[in-house]
Order: structure tokens, then C-alpha cells, then sequence
């Protein structure tokens, strides 16, 4: 792949498309981290917030940070292998953690009640439910690698500080929203089934692994076979890796979900009648008490 590096600008030099590029990337990310943190500070008010999700949150903007700012992102532009692995980062590590941070329900937590009814009203929306359908976000991430493998994007992204960050941009928002389709702790109103949802993850397993050996046979245009070779097997075992991961969440959700239909759907336990308590003689001295009543009326 021919390399498109930045050094570092001289002094009074204006910096390059490619600086400004993880200039702002880096910026993005920082308002993500302290937007995020904010809004748990407001959700803690009212109810505890897990500090899970908080380490998983700030975990996956750091995964991101160091896919498109930094050493690695930098040798993306000249090696295929690295390249692949800012796309791991990117678009399947760094959503999962994202995801697994809950930030829609840290946000419905922290606004007041209008703003949270804006919010729910958008995520009950007929566009936002297509778009976060699991197969729909499937067929998105899938369609974007094979345009980005398949065709001259990719050579074009490595030209253009432009093409880059729309490239970026979409593989972190496509893989998002997979992930939050298909294992998202955040209110869904339009949830699927598990076996839609584990579809999906095999859909998109199914794609990684057929891209990754067309890649293997076929590197793409200004890569060498070495590299490509390199690169093909890092997609192939390490969406594997993580596809893995998500079908284990999914499992563990439809089992914690089974097993909370059982106990609503079991009836309830009578409770214990508790028997009058009885002397050990009254039942002997019932025949002197009914003799004595009647002598009485006699």
C-alpha cells in the first residue's frame, strides 16, 4: 500500500489534512467521554449508575482513539495488516464496549422528563426502527466492507483526508448500530428475537469470512501478497473472535429472558392455612359439656 504519512509540522507550518484529520477525531472522542460522564453524574442523582459500564464506555473510545489517531493509524496507511486492525478497532472492538456502556440510557437518566419523551419518541421512529433492524444493520456493515475491498475506495481513502474520515465514520457508526441491535443494553422498543438477532451475527460472520479469503486469493490493488495474506487472516480470526463474543452475549440474554418468563408466568404459592390450635382434652370433655347443656335447657 503506498503510505500517505505526516510528520510532525514545523514550527509556524500549517498542518496538513491528515493532521487536522486526528486532530478532530481526537477532539470528537474527548466530547464523547466528558458528554458521557456528565450524563452519569445527572443519572447518579436519581439512581445508581454501574461503574461497568462507565470502564467500558471510556474502554471503547480508547480503542477507537487508537484506530484513527496515533502509531497504528498512521502505519494503516502503509500496511495492509495494520490497516485491518484499525478496522477491528473501529468497527467491531470499540462498538461492543460502546454499546455495553448503555449511553441511551444514561442520557434518557440524565435529561428532564420532556427531553427524555423527545429521545424515546426518535427511538420509537419508523426510520430509526429499519435502520436498527439486526439484518438491515447486517447488510450495512457487510455491503460497506465489500465496497471498501471490492472496489477502488479503498486506494481512494488512502489519497483523501476526506474519503478516510467518511470511511472511518461509517465503519464505527455501522458497527454500532449492529452491535446495539443485536446485543444492546439500551431500551429498544423494537427488540428482536434471539434468533433474528443470532442470524445477524452469523450473517455478518459469514461476510468477514468470505471477504477474508477472497482477500487472501485477491489482494486488493497496490498491496503486496505478503501483507495482504497477513491481513486477510487477522479479518478472518479476528472477526471470528468477536462475532464469538456476541453470540455468547445474545445466548446469555435469551437464557436471563427465558428464565424471567418462567418465574412470571409460575403461579403463586399458596400460603400456609394455619390450623386453630386445639387443647389435647377437648375432645374428651365435649361429651360432659353437650350432657350438661341439656340437663340445663331440661
Amino acid at each position: 500500500m503506498s503510505g500517505h504519512g505526516h510528520g510532525t509540522a514545523a514550527a509556524g507550518a500549517p498542518m496538513s489534512a491528515w493532521e487536522l484529520l486526528e486532530v478532530a477525531a481526537v477532539l470528537g472522542l474527548a466530547a464523547a467521554a466528558g458528554g458521557y460522564l456528565v450524563a452519569v453524574l445527572l443519572a447518579r442523582v436519581r439512581t445508581p449508575w454501574p461503574a461497568r459500564r462507565t470502564i467500558a464506555w471510556l474502554t471503547g473510545l480508547a480503542c477507537a482513539a487508537v484506530a484513527v489517531a496515533g502509531p497504528l493509524a498512521a502505519a494503516a496507511r502503509a500496511s495492509f495488516t495494520a490497516h485491518t486492525a484499525t478496522h477491528l478497532l473501529l468497527g467491531m472492538v470499540a462498538p461492543l464496549l460502546l454499546v455495553l456502556g448503555a449511553p441511551v440510557t444514561a442520557l434518557l437518566r440524565a435529561l428532564p422528563v420532556r427531553g427524555a419523551r423527545a429521545v424515546s419518541r426518535v427511538l420509537r421512529s419508523p426510520p430509526v426502527r429499519v435502520l436498527t433492524h439486526p439484518l438491515a444493520a447486517a447488510a450495512l456493515v457487510g455491503g460497506g466492507l465489500w465496497l471498501l475491498y471490492a472496489t477502488p475506495l479503498l486506494a481512494l481513502s488512502h489519497a483523501s483526508a476526506a474519503v478516510h474520515a467518511a470511511v472511518h465514520a461509517h465503519t464505527l457508526a455501522a458497527g454500532y448500530v449492529l452491535t446495539a441491535a443485536v446485543v444492546g443494553r439500551d431500551p429498544d422498543p423494537h427488540r428482536a428475537s434471539a434468533t433474528v438477532r443470532t442470524a445477524a451475527v452469523v450473517l455478518v460472520s459469514a461476510t468477514h469470512a468470505v471477504l477474508a479469503k477472497h482477500l487472501y486469493g485477491h489482494p486488493p490493488a497496490g498491496v503486496d501478497t505478503a501483507d495482504a495474506r497477513a491481513g486477510a487472516q487477522l479479518m478472518f480470526y479476528g472477526g471470528d473472535a468477536v462475532d464469538l463474543v456476541l453470540l455468547v452475549l445474545v445466548a446469555a440474554g435469551w437464557y436471563a429472558a427465558a428464565g424471567r418468563r418462567l418465574v412470571a408466568a409460575a403461579p403463586a404459592a399458596p400460603s400456609p392455612q394455619v390450623a386453630p390450635s386445639r387443647r389435647p382434652y377437648d375432645d374428651e370433655r365435649a361429651p360432659a359439656r353437650r350432657h350438661a347443656r341439656r340437663a340445663a335447657r331440661a
